[in-house]
């Protein structure tokens, strides 16, 4: 995060607007730090569904500009806009552009007020992101769960303690993709339908975190008024044996739909290795075999969504494979290659993906990725076969 040398006019009436009095437009911009991102992304999915082809080619775009404004020594003045289409809304833009070339759109999402007169403590109020690990806050590319309400954090040396209530939330009219339990904006589990998520329900959330000894442990529960309550519990570490560097993980997640009989429960467990140029990761995953959903972003922490195409994330009785190998060959240049199998019980579907990827950092925060292989979908009826490809640019700063 930089200061803020320069603006459109558009930004620099934006801070000034947050200004507690009224003052010359040199001051009101002049302790105000931008951060963000700019992503550009094109998916090329060449399919075919029993021996018929569906290929489809799709534009992606987005833009996430931070702002944050020192209001005084004890609070802060933080905004995010958005541009980009289907933000949190229509399934069928989501960001995307697959026909003519089109416009997006600039939103509002976070408007909000940080206090820290407290010591160790720090008070957020209004419209932010919902930063737990069943959301996805903030994303490059993808849809952003957000709230409006009060969260609070707190530390004791090693501990950290958290605590949120939220009265409207935009869970209501994310994309199904994005949301398991959200299906045109009611819950739908194995065709039962739910309460509809209309977003005006009330959140809470509790939450812990104990970061001691290279060893981060952490454990939440969210209740969603009227709709679910979860708990999610977390292991992870860091550590070196000789000259191998090894990062372990662990997380169990419980879900209960309050008018469906169906309880959603998901576990995995993966080692990360890096051992000089050469890194390597082994993941398992699986889920209830009443239910997977565990997560209201198919990204999130309590989902399991490693790698591309193939996601354990809201699926029934079935268990995932990630195993993955790269090389850093060059300090700029990265080249991986990632399998992911995943079998489904309740369907009787197989799903497998290999495809190799690699990235180009051109500078701290300038970097591209080029991704190309093969998806297969084994199921009753007409198989799916699918040779996939991606470019990805993104800026920060």
């Amino acid at each position: 995060m930089k200061k803020f040398a320069k603006m459109s006019l558009v930004a620099a009436l934006a801070v000034a607007g947050t200004a507690a009095s009224a003052q010359p437009l040199a001051e009101a911009i002049k302790n105000v730090d931008v951060s963000g991102t700019v992503a550009y992304r094109y998916n090329d999915y060449e399919e075919t569904t029993g021996g018929l082809d569906n290929s489809s080619s799709t534009n992606n775009y987005k833009i996430a500009l931070n702002l944050k404004s020192k209001v005084n020594e004890d609070i802060t003045a933080n905004t995010r806009f958005i541009i980009g289409s289907g933000l949190g809304g229509d399934a069928a833009s989501l960001d995307t552009h697959t026909g003519a070339d089109g416009q997006v759109d600039v939103t509002l999402s976070e408007v909000n007020f940080t206090y820290t007169g407290l010591a160790n403590t720090a008070i957020t109020i209004g419209k932010q992101g919902l930063a737990t690990p069943f959301t996805v806050h903030r994303d490059a590319m993808g849809n952003e769960q957000t709230g409006t309400g009060i969260l609070a954090q707190t530390n004791f040396g090693p501990v950290t303690l958290a605590g949120a209530y939220f009265n409207q939330t935009n869970l209501g009219t994310l994309n199904a993709n994005n949301n398991p339990l959200d299906i045109s904006g009611s819950i739908n589990v194995d065709g039962v339908a739910g309460k509809d998520i209309n977003g005006d329900e009330n959140v809470i959330v509790a939450g812990a975190i104990l970061n001691i000894a290279g060893i981060t442990a952490d454990a939440w529960y969210v209740d969603l008024q009227d709709v679910f309550d979860a708990y999610t519990i977390g292991l992870a570490a860091s550590y070196n044996i000789s000259d191998v560097k090894l990062a372990p993980y662990a997380r169990y997640t419980s879900l209960d739909l309050d008018e469906v009989s169906t309880d959603n429960k998901l576990w995995k467990v993966g080692m990360r290795a890096q051992m000089g140029i050469f890194g390597a990761h082994l993941g398992y995953g699986k889920t209830d075999k009443e239910g997977g959903v565990t997560d209201l972003d198919g990204s999130a922490e309590t989902g399991y969504d490693e790698h591309w195409r193939v996601t354990l994330s809201g699926q029934t009785d079935s268990d995932v494979i990630y195993a993955s190998v790269n090389a850093q060959v060059l300090p700029s240049l990265n080249i991986s290659l990632n399998y992911s199998d995943l079998d489904n019980d309740s369907n009787d579907t197989q799903e497998t993906e290999i495809y190799t990827q690699v990235k180009y950092d051109m500078s701290k925060n300038f970097y591209t990725f080029v991704r190309f292989g093969q998806y297969e979908v084994d199921q009753t009826g007409d198989d799916i076969d699918s040779t996939i490809g991606r470019v990805h640019v993104q800026y920060s700063f």
